[in-house]
C-alpha cells in the first residue's frame, strides 16, 4: 500500500495530459516517420457555419535535417498537403513561413529546420448544422533532407463538433508563433524583367532596409540560386536586385511571389512583369504581300523539292529509295508515292484552312504543336525502326521495302510512304515554303489548296524523276545482299529521329510527361518484340502470343494520352539565355526607342530552327556582331500554339517557322533573312541594321 502512494502525485499530473489528448478535437495527435514527426492543429475547437477557421501543419525534422519551401531553389521538394473536406468547404493555400537559404556543397536550397507550421485557411459551408462533426482530413508529403533526402507522408484529420458560434482552441500560442514565422504582406511597387542572362527586380519600399538583404524567388528555375545577388539602391531609392538565370530557365512568367528579408523583418511580394503594356501592331506595311498565285505556285513547287533536303525528311526517303532499289524505280511505285504525298499534304491543307475559318491561330507544322501526335510520331518512328533492324516484321510491306511482297502490297507501301515523308516534314520549312504558304492561307480554299498541291508535287518531283527517265532509274544500286545491311543501318536515323520527338514532348508536358512516354515506349517494345516471336513460332500458342502482343502494345498508348494532358511549368522557350523573350510590348518598345531588333520566330519541333541556331545565331561571330551593334536578340516560341506568334507571323506574310526579322537602327522597313543560315549572312546584316 505504501508503494501505492508513492505513485499518486505521478497519476495526478499525468491524468489532465491523458484526458486532454484523448478529448482535444483540434489536434490530430503526432504521426512519427522517418527523422519527421508532423502533426495537425486546428485554431478552433467548435466552429459555426459559414466561419473561416485555420489549420496549422506542424513538421519537426530530427536536428540537422529539414524541409522545403514552395521553392526549394537547386534541389529537394516542396511540402505539399491534399486536403480530405466536407462538401462546399474550401481550403486556402499554404502561408509559408520566411525560408532559409540552405547550402549543400554548390548547391543552395530554400527551406526550414526545426519546428515549421504551415497555416492554411479552411471556409467552411452554410449549410452545416449546430450538433453535426466535421471532419477535416489532411494528406502531407514532404522530403526530409540532410545529406541524404527521405520522402515521407501522413495522414492527419480532426473531428470537430458545430455549434452556435466559433469557440478558440487552445493553442493560440502555436498559431501565433506560426503568423510570426511568415513574411509581412506589403503593396510595395514591384516589377521585374528579363535581361539577356539575367533576372533584375525593382522594388519601391516605402521604409529603410537594414542590411544584409536576401531575396527569395517563389518561382522555380528562375534565377541560380547559388550564385550572388548584386542589390543596390538606385536614385530614385528602388532596390534593385541582379541574379544570373537558371540554366533551365525557358519562360518569363507573367508575375510570381517573393519574400525580400533584412536584417529586422521579411516582407512578401507579388512582382509583375515590367515589360507589359497594352500592345501596338506594328506600324509598317507587311513586305511581301505583293505575292502572285503563279509566284505562289512556283516557290511552293521549288520548296517542296527543296524539302527533300532537310534533316527531318532524310530517314524516310532513305527507305523509299530502298525501296525504288528493290523495284527498279518503276513507273507505278513514283505515281504511288507522289499520290501518298499530294492526299496527305491535301488534307492537312484541308484542315488547316477549316480551323483557321473557325478561328484558330494554326500554321504550318500545327499538329506538332499537339502533345499527343508529337508523342506518337516518336513512338511510330521507334517501331519502325525495330522493324528495320528485324525485331518484328512490322512495317516493312508499309515501307514497300520487305522482300516476299507482291506488286500491289508494293504500292501500297509506296503509297503510305509518301504519306509518312509528309508527316515528318512538318518540322521543317525550306527555303521558299515560308511565302507561298503564309500567301495561300490568305486566298480562297481553291487557290490555298493549289499552292498546297504545288508543294507536295516538288517533294516527291525527285521520285518521279527517277520513274519516269529510265536513264535516271538505271544508275540507282542493283538489288543485291547489300540492301538488307542498308535497311537495318537506316533504322539509327529513325531511333534518333524518335529521340528528337521526344525531346519536344519533354519540353511541352515536362520531365513527368516525358517519364510516361517513355515507359509507354518501353511496354510498345515488349508488345513489338512478342509479335516478332509470334511470327516465328510455329505451335499452337501462337493466336495467344499474337493477341497478348497486341493488347500490350494498345495498352502502351495509355502513358502517352497520360502524358499528352501534362503541361510543363509553363508555355516552353528554347535557349532564352542566348536571347530575351519576345513579346509584342517588348519589340514596340524597343523599336520606339529605335533601337535595331533581331527577331527570331523559331519552334522547338523546327529542325531547321534549331539547325539555324547551333550553325548560324548561337556562334561566336554574331553574338560579337550583336554586341557590337547594340543589336537586341528577342526569340518567340511556337512550340505549343501562341496567338500573338501566329498573329506575328500573318503580318510578313508567312504561315510558319522559321521567321528571321531584322529591325534597322532609327526604324524603316524591316529585312525579312532567308530561312537558312549563315554566320557570315547574319553578320553583315546585322551591320547593316546597326548602322547610323
Amino acid at each position: 500500500m505504501t508503494q501505492i502512494w508513492r505513485w499518486i502525485p505521478l497519476l495526478l499530473w499525468l491524468a489532465p495530459l491523458a484526458a486532454h489528448s484523448d478529448t482535444d478535437p483540434a489536434r490530430s495527435g503526432e504521426v512519427e516517420a522517418l527523422h519527421i514527426r508532423a502533426e495537425l492543429f486546428s485554431d478552433a475547437q467548435r466552429v459555426a457555419p459559414g466561419d473561416t477557421l485555420t489549420l496549422a501543419l506542424r513538421l519537426q525534422p530530427d536536428d540537422g535535417w529539414h524541409t522545403y519551401w514552395m521553392n526549394p531553389g537547386d534541389s529537394g521538394l516542396e511540402t505539399r498537403i491534399d486536403w480530405t473536406l466536407p462538401e462546399g468547404a474550401e481550403a486556402g493555400p499554404i502561408q509559408w513561413p520566411v525560408p532559409e537559404k540552405l547550402p549543400v556543397e554548390h548547391l543552395v536550397n530554400y527551406g526550414f529546420e526545426g519546428e515549421t507550421l504551415l497555416l492554411s485557411d479552411i471556409t467552411l459551408p452554410m449549410d452545416i448544422a449546430p450538433g453535426e462533426t466535421l471532419t477535416l482530413g489532411a494528406h502531407a508529403r514532404w522530403l526530409v533532407c540532410e545529406i541524404e533526402c527521405i520522402p515521407g507522408d501522413a495522414e492527419l484529420s480532426l473531428s470537430l463538433p458545430v455549434g452556435d458560434l466559433t469557440e478558440l482552441s487552445a493553442h493560440t500560442a502555436l498559431f501565433q508563433r506560426g503568423r510570426a514565422s511568415q513574411p509581412q504582406a506589403v503593396d510595395w511597387p514591384a516589377t521585374f524583367s528579363i535581361e539577356s542572362t539575367w533576372l533584375e527586380v525593382t522594388v519601391a519600399p516605402d521604409r529603410t532596409l537594414n542590411p544584409p538583404l536576401q531575396f527569395f524567388p517563389g518561382h522555380t528555375e528562375l534565377v541560380e540560386h547559388a550564385e550572388a545577388q548584386d542589390i543596390t539602391l538606385n536614385d530614385d531609392g528602388q532596390l534593385v536586385i541582379r541574379q544570373p538565370l537558371n540554366v533551365y530557365f525557358h519562360t518569363t512568367p507573367q508575375q510570381f511571389e517573393a519574400v525580400l528579408r533584412d536584417a529586422e523583418g521579411a516582407w512578401a511580394l507579388t512582382l509583375t512583369d515590367g515589360a507589359e503594356m497594352p500592345p501596338e501592331p506594328p506600324a509598317e506595311a507587311p513586305p511581301g504581300t505583293s505575292t502572285t498565285v503563279l509566284l505562289a505556285l512556283l516557290l511552293a513547287f521549288g520548296g517542296g523539292v527543296l524539302l527533300n533536303l532537310m534533316p527531318c525528311v532524310f530517314p524516310v526517303l532513305s527507305l523509299k529509295a530502298l525501296g525504288l532499289a528493290r523495284h527498279g524505280g518503276h513507273r507505278p511505285h513514283a505515281l504511288a508515292y507522289t499520290a501518298g504525298v499530294m492526299v496527305c499534304f491535301l488534307a492537312i491543307a484541308a484542315l488547316l484552312l477549316v480551323l483557321r475559318a473557325g478561328g484558330a491561330a494554326l500554321g504550318w507544322g500545327f499538329q506538332l504543336q499537339t502533345p499527343l501526335v508529337v508523342g506518337g510520331l516518336a513512338y511510330l518512328m521507334f517501331a519502325l525502326g525495330l522493324a528495320l533492324i528485324g525485331i518484328v516484321q512490322l512495317g516493312a510491306g508499309w515501307m514497300g521495302a520487305g522482300e516476299h511482297l507482291t506488286r500491289d502490297t508494293g504500292l501500297r507501301g509506296s503509297f503510305f510512304t509518301g504519306v509518312l515523308a509528309v508527316v515528318v516534314a512538318s518540322p521543317c520549312t525550306a527555303p521558299f515554303m515560308g511565302t507561298a504558304l503564309g500567301f495561300a492561307v490568305t486566298q480562297p480554299a481553291p487557290v490555298a489548296l493549289g499552292i498546297f498541291a504545288a508543294l507536295g508535287l516538288g517533294l516527291a518531283f525527285p521520285f518521279l524523276l527517277i520513274g519516269f527517265v529510265p536513264a535516271l532509274a538505271r544508275r540507282l544500286p542493283r538489288p543485291g545482299p547489300w540492301m538488307g545491311i542498308f535497311r537495318q543501318a537506316m533504322a539509327f536515323p529513325l531511333f534518333l529521329t524518335s529521340v528528337w520527338l521526344l525531346w519536344v514532348l519533354g519540353r511541352q508536358v515536362g520531365i513527368d510527361g516525358l517519364s510516361l512516354a517513355l515507359a509507354g515506349l518501353v511496354a510498345l517494345a515488349l508488345g513489338l518484340w512478342l509479335w516478332g516471336l509470334s511470327q516465328l513460332s510455329q505451335q499452337q500458342g501462337r493466336p495467344r502470343l499474337r493477341t497478348a502482343a497486341a493488347l500490350i502494345m494498345v495498352a502502351a498508348l495509355w502513358p502517352l494520352w497520360q502524358a499528352s494532358q501534362l503541361k510543363a511549368s509553363a508555355s516552353m522557350m528554347t535557349d532564352t539565355d542566348a536571347g530575351g523573350v519576345w513579346t509584342p510590348d517588348r519589340l514596340a518598345a524597343l523599336r520606339e526607342a529605335g533601337e535595331p531588333v533581331l527577331v527570331n520566330m523559331t519552334a522547338d519541333w523546327c529542325i531547321t530552327c534549331l539547325a539555324n541556331e547551333r550553325v548560324a545565331l548561337d556562334t561566336d561571330t554574331v553574338r560579337a556582331a550583336l554586341t557590337a551593334g547594340g543589336v537586341t536578340y528577342l526569340k518567340g516560341d511556337w512550340t505549343r500554339q501562341d496567338p500573338a506568334i501566329t498573329e506575328y507571323l500573318a503580318h510578313y506574310g508567312r504561315n510558319g517557322v522559321p521567321l528571321y526579322v531584322l529591325y534597322p537602327r532609327g526604324g524603316g522597313q524591316p529585312e525579312i533573312l532567308p530561312q537558312v543560315l549563315t554566320p557570315g549572312l547574319v553578320r553583315d546584316a546585322l551591320a547593316r541594321a546597326a548602322a547610323p
